[in-house]
Parts: structure tokens; C-alpha cells; sequence
């Protein structure tokens, strides 16, 4: 790596806080115009070579803005135009970030596609997006899936086709980049799928920028700090982290598997302080023995999406170790304070999602915290107003259970092509998040579940995540991961919690009878409902996961609804 710093100045981070032009569309084109490093490396792709050593290629922004104007050249002279949606299905890494900056640079719309989603569920998505294009690291698998009556668009082409691309200067329009109101589209970004079918969220160029401002001078960013993103970048969570090191010069390794035997040794070969992701591979990380060496210099683990679990947050806040004036990104600046080097590290648990534009709220672990299940902590200056409401949009009062809602310019303006979808999740005034929680008298808040994953039991609702929380944090000699969903009970009244657990690789293969006793002892003990059942995951089929990682719970549910009601299943719970 160059020993020059490609991390802005402070002045120029404190310009890009007030640039009232500067948004989501163009956030590559402002750094590269206002950063003197601009020629320094510090986005990082990585490889194995013949011998499996890591090697890490870093891209300044000034290669990156050559790649993106020839990506650009090629859509163009295709017939791309401003605000035409186009097909991103490569796979994970800097490459879709790339087709990201050459089609917002001509004011196009790229929908991004994670390329985990099976096929036929590409297509119809893209489909209902109606794009005019799509590029594809395989195209003809692609378009087998189209039906032979279904319209397909103007173009579906290799990713190979467009990296080879060989143009003449001067084939882009007098007018490129091209510079976005602040209320257009610049991205369609899809939901999990972990609830139904996945959703198609816009992002727009002010919008997705709003929130993320003061990040310019408070997200770490010393000449020691490296950001190893392990987002999947076709998602909102990696372009947030991406487009904050971008503007930041910090450098960043992006990495195109979250796999622990893929992540662990690009760590070793990069050490970074800082660690971006969704909570599945922190999963992995907390699992067996820790990640030492790669995880040596790490001092900040962020995390959004999906709250994180206290069992795998102990463990991972052992390692690394935190400077003296670490800056708190969370914090104001006058609740910053200067501290001598820690041992350990800080998790950083931010409950967000791509609707609600970054993660809205945050939680800060030590190893010195207390433990305190589920507490998502308080919401982010950006948030107007956060609220738990119930289903007529009434502000309930705290330590009530109700809809988690948010007043936020950072909020998505909606669902691409589906304006009654965008209204169910406006309730008097306010950004319905999709979860279930409740605000303490100190104005934290606590998320317990999703609110299509509440169980309806005979004596009332019971919410997932609490159980899962004590089954992995005071049963973590057993578990590994978890996830519990409710399905009907064998008399009919109404649903009973059952989980299904993956075994740590010491556990030994233990009766079900003794795991249920040992799990159902734990959460007696923590007040929470006891399980029904308790099934053991022997392989990743017995535990579904969506494009992101997390587990589906909607298909366990399909999975499991006659566990309890079919006698013939008896022995799927029961030794």
C-alpha cells in the first residue's frame, strides 16, 4: 500500500458536509474534484494467486473514474439515457459499484441485483422494475428464464463484454456526469426476501445522502484506518459504507464474499481497524476461535440490517483494541471524549434497512457493557421523530409493545412501480420500519421481532428475537445460530415458538430431549415462553437463508406447519 494517505483533509471533509450538491449520484465525482489524494489507491479488490496467497489491487479514485466513464461510454452508445432503469446482476465486489458509477454519471437508474438471488427470481423482478437493459455475468442462464411470451429488455450482455470495451474518446454527452435534482432516483435497491418476495426500495440523490453528513468529520478516519467492507455491495448497506470512505479517502477493502474461510485471510493480508457487515458473518466470525490475527488492529465492528445478537457481540468485542481518541461516530462532538488505548474493541449495532436510507438508530458494546438484550439504543440526529405506534398511527407510551415508526428525510421516497405498497407503510405522518419494539423510559428503544414474525400464541404475542438472544448468548456451548418462528400447536390453539438451532462443533450430538430441557431451562429463567419443539440444522438446507445471509423464516414456517399437528412428524422433534 502507498505510504502517502489518500484520506481527505479535514477542510475538504467539512466542504463535502455543505456541498449542496453533493448526493448520492455523484459522490465519486465530487471526491475525485475535491480531494488532493485523488490519485492515491484506496479502494482494494482481492484475489487468491497460484500459491493461495492473498493480493490486494488498490484503485484511486481517479482509476476509478476512468472505469467508470468507459462503462459509461458503452451504455451510451447502447442507447442508455437519463432515467432509464438498467439490470446489474454481477457478482458481489467492486464490480457492480462500477456499473453503479458509470450509469448514475449518465443519469440512468441502476437496479441492482444481488447475484445470490435464484434466477427466476432475477427475472421477475427485473421484470416488474421494467428495465431497459440488464448486464449479467451470465447472460444466457438469464435469459433461458425468460418465458417465451415475456417481454425481455432492449439488451441482456455479459459483464465480460463491457469490461473489454475499447471506445474512442469523446463519446459521452457535452453534459457528462450528469448532475441529479435532488429528488431523483439514482438506484433501486431489492429488500432480503427474508419476508416475501423481494421489494424494489428507490434511493434517491439527496435523500440517500441525508444522515450521512456527519460522518464527514466524525466516521474514523486517522491515517491508520483501513474499512474491510463485507456488505454485499448491490445493497444499501454497502453503497452507504462505500460512498462514506469514498468521500473520506479511507482505505477500503471490498470484498465479494462473506464466507469466513474467504474473509479471514484477506483480515491477516489487510488488517483492518474497522469491519462493515450484515450480521451473518459475524455469525461465523464469533464461531470456534476467534479471528485473532486478522482481527488484531480492529478497533470499531459496524454492523446494520438486522440487530446483531449479544452472543456472537461478547465474543467479537475481545479483540483488536481501541487508540486514544477514537472518534465516536455516533456521538456529538461534545460527548466525545479523549481515552487511553483499551483492550478489545467497539460494536457498533445499527438497526436500519434500505427504506429507512442508513441505519436510524445505534448501539454501542464494550467489553465493559452491561448486557442488555435487544436494545437498539436511541435514534440518530437524522430521525425527526421515532415513535412506537399501534395500528391507528397513535403514539403509544413507553414500555408498550406497538409498530417501530420513523420521521426521517432519509426515508426511501417508495417502492419503484408500486405507490399502494409505498402507502402501507405510511401511518399518520410516519415511516412504518416493519418491526416491533418499545421505548424505555430513557428514550432507548428495543426491537423484539419483525412484525410478520410475531407469534400468536393462546395467551397473547410472543416475539422471536428475546428467545433467540438467551439461546445464544446462555446456551452458546450448544448454539452456534438459531431461529425460532411460531407454527400451530398440536391442540389448535393458536401458535407455540420452535426453534431450529445449528450445534456447536464441541456439542457432541446431544438427545433433543436434553437441548430442549437445557434451552427451555434458560429462557424459564429469563421470563420469556418456552419452546414447543427444538430441531437441530445437520446441514445449510435445514437452515434456509436469503441473498444476505439472514435466515428465512417465512420458509421454516411453510417447512414446519404440520410439525406439531401431524403425528407421523413426531420424530423430526422427538428422540
Amino acid at each position: 500500500m502507498s505510504a502517502i494517505s489518500p484520506i481527505a483533509p479535514l477542510s475538504v471533509r467539512r466542504e463535502m458536509m455543505t456541498d449542496p450538491t453533493l448526493g448520492a449520484g455523484n459522490f465519486l465525482q465530487r471526491a475525485l474534484e475535491l480531494n488532493p489524494n485523488r490519485n492515491v489507491p484506496y479502494a482494494y479488490s482481492h484475489s487468491t494467486d497460484h500459491r493461495g496467497a492473498v493480493v490486494l489491487r488498490g484503485h484511486s479514485l481517479v482509476d476509478l473514474a476512468a472505469l467508470r466513464d468507459r462503462y459509461a461510454k458503452w451504455y451510451w452508445a447502447n442507447g442508455v439515457r437519463p432515467g432509464d432503469p438498467v439490470g446489474v446482476l454481477v457478482a458481489e465486489g467492486l464490480e457492480p459499484l462500477l456499473h453503479y458509477f458509470a450509469l448514475t454519471s449518465l443519469g440512468a437508474i441502476p437496479a441492482m441485483v444481488n447475484d445470490a438471488m435464484p434466477t427466476n427470481g432475477a427475472v421477475r423482478y427485473l421484470d416488474h422494475v421494467g428495465v431497459v437493459g440488464v448486464v449479467s455475468d451470465d447472460p444466457t442462464r438469464l435469459v433461458a428464464a425468460y418465458r417465451a411470451n415475456q417481454r425481455k429488455p432492449r439488451f441482456v450482455v455479459p459483464t465480460a463484454e463491457i469490461r473489454a470495451y475499447d471506445p474512442q474518446p469523446g463519446e459521452l454527452p457535452e453534459w457528462f456526469p450528469y448532475q441529479h435534482k435532488d429528488d431523483e432516483v439514482v438506484a433501486l435497491i431489492h429488500s432480503s426476501g427474508t419476508t416475501g418476495t423481494p421489494k424494489s426500495t428507490m434511493l434517491a440523490h439527496k435523500q440517500f445522502w441525508n444522515g450521512k453528513q456527519p460522518r464527514m468529520v466524525r466516521f474514523p478516519a486517522e491515517s491508520y484506518d483501513k474499512l474491510m467492507s463485507l456488505m454485499p455491495h448491490t445493497h444499501a448497506g454497502g453503497l452507504s459504507y462505500f460512498l462514506t470512505t469514498t468521500l473520506l479517502g479511507v482505505p477500503t477493502v471490498v470484498m465479494g464474499n462473506w464466507r469466513r474461510e474467504v474473509v479471514e485471510p484477506v483480515m491477516e493480508a489487510f488488517q483492518p481497524t474497522m469491519i462493515a457487515s450484515f450480521p451473518r458473518t459475524y455469525v461465523e466470525l464469533a464461531t470456534g476461535d476467534l479471528p485473532v490475527r486478522g482481527a488484531a488492529k480492529v478497533h470499531s465492528w459496524f454492523n446494520t440490517g438486522d440487530g446483531a445478537h449479544y452472543g456472537h457481540i461478547r465474543r467479537l468485542v475481545t479483540l483488536g483494541e481501541r487508540p486514544a481518541g477514537l472518534i465516536k461516530p455516533w456521538l456529538l462532538p461534545d460527548e466525545k471524549a479523549e481515552q487511553p488505548a483499551l483492550p478489545g474493541s467497539q460494536f457498533i449495532d445499527g438497526l436500519g434497512s434500505s427504506e429507512m436510507g442508513m441505519a436510524l438508530f445505534g448501539q454501542v458494546t464494550t467489553p465493559e457493557s452491561a448486557r442488555n438484550d435487544r436494545c437498539v439504543g436511541k435514534p440518530l440526529e437524522v430521525v425527526h421523530r421515532a415513535a412506537v405506534l399501534d395500528e391507528e398511527g397513535r403514539e403509544l407510551p413507553d414500555g408498550t409493545v406497538g409498530l417501530l415508526a420513523v420521521q426521517t428525510p432519509s426515508r426511501t421516497p417508495g417502492y419503484w412501480n408500486d405507490p399502494v405498497l409505498t402507502r402501507s407503510f405510511e401511518l399518520n405522518g410516519y415511516w412504518l420500519t416493519g418491526d416491533v419494539a418499545y421505548r424505555d423510559s430513557e428514550g432507548n428503544f428495543y426491537h423484539l421481532d419483525r412484525t410478520v414474525d410475531v407469534m400468536d400464541t393462546a395467551s397473547g404475542p410472543v416475539y422471536s428475537l428475546p428467545i433467540e438472544e438467551v439461546l445464544l448468548a446462555d446456551c452458546a456451548e450448544l448454539f452456534w445460530d438459531c431461529a425460532v418462528v411460531g407454527v400451530p400447536s398440536a391442540d389448535g390453539a393458536g401458535q407455540v415458538p420452535v426453534a431450529t438451532v445449528r450445534l456447536q462443533q464441541d456439542a457432541g450430538d446431544p438427545p433433543l430431549s436434553e437441548l430442549l430441557e437445557h434451552a427451555n431451562k434458560a429462557l424459564t429463567e429469563a421470563n420469556l415462553t418456552p419452546l414447543a419443539a427444538l430441531l437441530v440444522a445437520r446441514t445449510d438446507a435445514d437452515y434456509p437463508t436469503g441473498v444476505t445471509g439472514k435466515s428465512l423464516k417465512r420458509e421454516l414456517r411453510t417447512r414446519l406447519s404440520t410439525l406439531l399437528t401431524d403425528p407421523a412428524r413426531r420424530s423430526e422433534y422427538s428422540d
